[in-house]
């Protein structure tokens, strides 16, 4: 088959990772976005989405030729509305075509009818001046010369009407810039900023485009000293906001829905360990973005889709971390962790001077102190950075992550989190974010088992657990989380979006971490047993709400 030539503009069908073909259109990058280096690719804005992003031409087809073969392989409620937002886009297009051939006849027939009329003109005022010629005829040589000149001016007027009438007038609106027949960009979402964080003032540069910034990206930023009171500095669209120490501890972001917009990827060399529920949909959102990576799995099988969408293969921790620059962990617990990096061809044996690690799993603060001395001790780098989120957000790039630790490793990761997510918080020294984490996890889990048991307590009361969705969601307790883990519980489908036992083992853990500083923590422990009876029911694998079982068993 012959290769088909593509161009700027050119409505297209784009092969997005290990997504479905996408409708876009091929459009100029960004000036301060790279090109990829190697394969010939094109920038591309995809329809129904606020994605963009270089995609290979091997990976492009043209829009129209595979229409009825992409619509009939996808069926999914978005990838619908992406091809009505592509339909939408070519009426609108052939409607500018059409008024604009239109408004072209129009001023062709006035050039024509103007003129006509100029010539119609010309020959009265021809056939006037020789009447008057014969009737002066007999007269002086100055009445000749009179009527000469009243000749004369009133054909300098006859050119002057017809360059008026020919000139084409404006009717309506001019035509629009041509910015409006591409796809619309991204909006900023605005964000409301409450608390003493309201007494922020932003700079005037606020507006100002922000080279390698993604605008739906926030970085937060928490230096934590030895003083009572703490000071916050908050970056958006790294535009430094700064807060007068007041004793605050609190800092409100808003929630962005909007998924990522340009990313120019770090030129350091990426890896990747651990292909499990989180990480897959991480090392997935690194690869769309441009970044180079190399991936590792215990099971090696899971790497392979990896592969298929350009990641390199590592044969051991030890060897992807020896070949990257930074290298990413996102494992199941503590034991895996350390096991990750101390045991056999380890990450540990791969760590030089200047090599750097970042370790994204749920763990405890002793665990991530742990690792990050024998890091450190052998002239590495080290960063905490575990995530808040579940599979769907992962997918997404829209997970929320928590960092501590090597604070120039955290702005060297910058491209690698806008990637992966849609905020990240700089929360101090290290152990610091595995017990944020461990507490967010506590109120989460604790908050399921709430849900289970009021939907429970529904059903025997004889009471209709969509009517108590229904009102709970018309309430203040109205989230996304809310809604998905009851439509799975009256669905009966508890496919894994987040596994039960690992919500179990982050109750665990932060219920040891009250228990070292003597805070009682007894709704998070009384949630513990409730995960505890629904694991020894063989509910460990699947999704977290199905905590629910041990209620009705």
């Amino acid at each position: 088959m012959a290769a088909v030539s593509l161009r700027l503009g050119d409505l297209v069908w784009g092969k997005l990772g290990r997504y479905p073909p996408w409708p876009g259109k091929i459009v100029n990058p960004p000036k301060d976005l790279k090109k990829p280096r190697g394969k010939k690719c094109f920038f591309v804005k995809f329809f129904g989405t606020e994605d963009h992003a270089w995609i290979k031409v091997e990976q492009l087809k043209p829009y129209h030729p595979h229409k009825e073969e992409m619509i009939k392989i996808n069926k999914g409620k978005r990838f619908q509305q992406a091809v009505d937002a592509v339909e939408e886009f070519l009426r609108k297009t052939k409607g500018k075509d059409q008024a604009s051939s239109h408004n072209s006849t129009e001023e062709k027939n006035r050039h024509n009818s103007s003129e006509e009329r100029g010539k119609q003109s010309t020959g009265e005022e021809k056939r006037k001046a020789s009447l008057s010629e014969g009737k002066v005829k007999k007269g002086t040589g100055e009445g000749k010369k009179r009527v000469s000149s009243v000749s004369s001016e009133r054909g300098s007027k006859s050119p002057l009407k017809r360059a008026q009438d020919q000139s084409p007038r404006k009717r309506g609106r001019p035509p629009k810039d041509e910015k409006d027949l591409t796809i619309p960009e991204s909006t900023t979402v605005k964000r409301v900023m409450t608390g003493t964080v309201a007494g922020f003032k932003w700079p005037p540069s606020v507006s100002e485009p922000v080279k390698d910034s993604d605008p739906h990206f926030h970085h937060f930023l928490l230096s934590q000293t030895e003083k009572p009171a703490v000071c916050y500095q908050a970056i958006t669209k790294k535009l430094k906001v700064c807060e007068e120490e007041t004793g605050s501890t609190s800092i409100q972001a808003a929630d962005s829905t909007a998924v990522n917009g340009s990313i120019t990827p770090t030129d350091k060399k990426i890896g990747f360990l651990g292909l499990g529920l989180m990480g897959s949909g991480i090392v997935s959102n690194l690869l769309k973005m441009g970044h180079t990576v190399t991936v590792w799995n215990r099971t090696a099988e899971k790497c392979d889709l990896f592969i298929q969408e350009g990641a390199r293969l590592g044969r051991t921790p030890a060897e992807v971390v020896s070949t990257c620059d930074i290298t990413f962990a996102c494992v199941s617990d503590p034991k895996a962790a350390k096991d990750l990096v101390l045991g056999p061809s380890g990450v540990l044996q791969g760590i030089r001077p200047g090599k750097c690690y970042v370790d994204m799993s749920t763990v405890d603060a002793d665990t991530v102190t742990e690792l990050a001395q024998v890091i450190v001790s052998r002239g590495g780098r080290f960063l905490e950075a575990p995530v808040s989120g579940n599979q769907q957000l992962s997918n997404d790039g829209m997970l929320v992550i928590l960092a501590a630790g090597d604070r120039g490793l955290y702005e060297d990761c910058s491209s690698c989190f806008q990637a992966m997510g849609k905020t990240s918080f700089f929360l101090g020294e290290v152990g610091n974010a595995a017990k944020m984490m461990l507490i967010v996890n506590m109120v989460q889990g604790s908050f399921m088992a709430t849900i289970a048991e009021g939907l429970t307590l529904a059903q025997v009361t004889g009471q209709s657990q969509q009517t108590l969705l229904d009102i709970l969601n018309q309430g203040q307790l109205a989230s996304i989380f809310l809604d998905q883990k009851c439509q799975n519980i009256l669905q009966g489908n508890f496919k894994p979006d987040f596994y039960l036992k690992y919500i179990q083992k982050d109750l665990r853990l932060a219920i040891a971490l009250g228990d070292s500083v003597n805070h009682p923590t007894p709704m998070a422990a009384a949630a513990n047993e409730v995960y505890k009876r629904a694991k020894a029911l063989d509910q460990s694998d699947n999704d977290m709400s199905a905590v629910y079982r041990a209620y009705i068993h």
